[in-house]
């Protein structure tokens, strides 16, 4: 009998906590929707595009002038599949940037570090899910281009990752 009393008395707050002003919208389907439309959309506009501070510092070395250096570009218009992939290769060509930043001692350098330590960070959490198509190229298969022409695929490849 006690097992019941305490079912009573468990039973009565969250009957009384349902009935409220403040949750009565979830006892019906339409209210259920509104709440969790309302829960997600603010999540999904704040977090567009994962990529936005690293297109900023794109944005800040894109004119840099000290950056003289050739690099494995992808095209921008790589297959869906490889993106991920395609990815990973414009960031690890950011290490080669920095190290050359480094011996030149460029103005951009911070710049450039940022974007490689904010893209690790997004690829970490984001464990490689796909998985390698026989289309996907390895980073070196991809032709060497100036960094003019690297900052300019790396930023159409992002841009189309944020739709």
């Amino acid at each position: 009998q006690k097992t019941h009393l305490k079912s009573v008395r468990l039973q009565y707050p969250l009957c009384r906590l349902l009935n409220s002003h403040c949750f009565c919208l979830l006892k019906n389907g339409m209210g259920l929707i509104i709440f969790f439309l309302c829960a997600y959309v603010p999540k999904t506009a704040a977090d567009h595009c994962k990529w936005k501070e690293v297109l900023k510092d794109l944005e800040r070395i894109q004119s840099s002038k000290d950056i003289d250096v050739s690099l494995y570009t992808a095209n921008a218009d790589e297959d869906v599949k490889c993106q991920e992939l395609v990815m990973r290769c414009f960031f690890l060509e950011t290490e080669v940037i920095i190290h050359e930043c480094r011996i030149k001692n460029c103005s951009k350098t911070q710049d450039v570090f940022n974007i490689w330590k904010n893209g690790n960070k997004s690829l970490k959490k984001n464990k490689l899910t796909s998985t390698k198509s026989e289309k996907c190229k390895e980073c070196e298969e991809y032709e060497e281009k100036n960094f003019t022409e690297f900052i300019q695929n790396f930023v159409k490849v992002i841009q189309r990752d944020c739709k």
